[in-house]
């Protein structure tokens, strides 16, 4: 497996090389200093150029990166706009384990953009086409303040979704129930977490994609409980893993909003977990809810 020194200096000599490429920029984890280090990082880079066409047309030029396992062209999926494309990539998995995930970009783009994302970090800029940047940091991603506003929506709808889960479970019907779960209920669990670090940290640290770094903040029985909120197609199980998701909101809610001065609406969250163990304890063949 290449390593990061011989990566890098296969990225720079190919900006180097080729005079239609006027800048180079990379972000993503490895601009990152508080992402761990590890044999899986990306390399995201991506090339400033005058026309995107002749590197798109020609795709030959991409070889020099190494031999691909496999790769994907996400600009060519039927959903992307044909037309005014200013940015462009291919990601690539390559043989020796490394990926990279390379786009090309137009000046005009770049400049307009790349100051939007904190952990962009200025590699190369052989014409001076690219404005000057700070130090990447990951601050843009840091967990921010909810208002009251946010607060109480994101309690509304974790409670209120919650009717949807209770009548899946009852009809046996898992896809629809992990979807409601892990699309809805689960982003509002996950967001009153993040606000708990973020009041923990006084909103200064971000917890990755997918909440993916949040067990750093947690207590290990919290970190416990959050993960017994998974389950996998068992009807009975999904039962109990939906009931500790409700106990673990309510009790993080209520820590969010005493620290912030927000009133949890204490008697929407035990109407709807009553109404969903209501729901549980009903037979098959009931012809009424209530």
């Amino acid at each position: 497996m290449r390593n990061e020194s011989e990566m890098f200096e296969l990225i720079l000599n190919t900006a180097r090389e080729d005079s239609r490429i006027l800048a180079v920029y990379m972000n993503g984890s490895r601009t990152n200093k508080n992402a761990a280090k590890d044999i899986f990082q990306d390399y995201d880079i991506v090339y400033v150029v005058e026309a995107l066409e002749p590197f798109i047309s020609d795709r030959s030029w991409i070889d020099r990166f190494g031999e691909r396992l496999y790769m994907q062209y996400p600009d060519e999926f039927p959903s992307k706009p044909k037309t005014n494309i200013d940015f462009y990539g291919w990601l690539m998995q390559f043989t020796d384990g490394n990926r990279l995930d390379l786009h090309v970009e137009t000046v005009a783009h770049a400049v307009e953009n790349i100051t939007k994302d904190s952990l962009c970090e200025i590699l190369m800029d052989k014409a001076g086409v690219l404005p000057p940047m700070a130090p990447s940091t990951d601050q843009d991603y840091w967990i921010q303040c909810p208002t009251k506003e946010q607060f109480l929506c994101s309690c509304n709808e974790f409670w209120w979704c919650l009717n949807n889960v209770a009548k899946g479970l009852w009809r046996e019907e898992m896809t629809y129930v992990q979807d409601m779960v892990n699309h809805i209920i689960r982003k509002e669990l996950l967001k009153m977490l993040s606000w708990k670090v973020g009041i923990m940290t006084d909103f200064s640290v971000s917890i990755g994609k997918s909440g993916k770094y949040i067990n750093q903040w947690l207590t290990e029985v919290e970190w416990q409980e959050y993960l017994s909120t998974y389950f996998s197609a068992d009807i009975e199980e999904g039962w109990d893993a939906v009931i500790r998701m409700c106990h673990l909101f309510e009790k993080t809610a209520r820590y969010v909003g005493d620290r912030l001065g927000y009133e949890y609406q204490e008697i929407e969250g035990v109407n709807s977990l009553s109404f969903l163990e209501h729901v549980r304890k009903l037979p098959k063949d009931a012809k009424e809810i209530y």
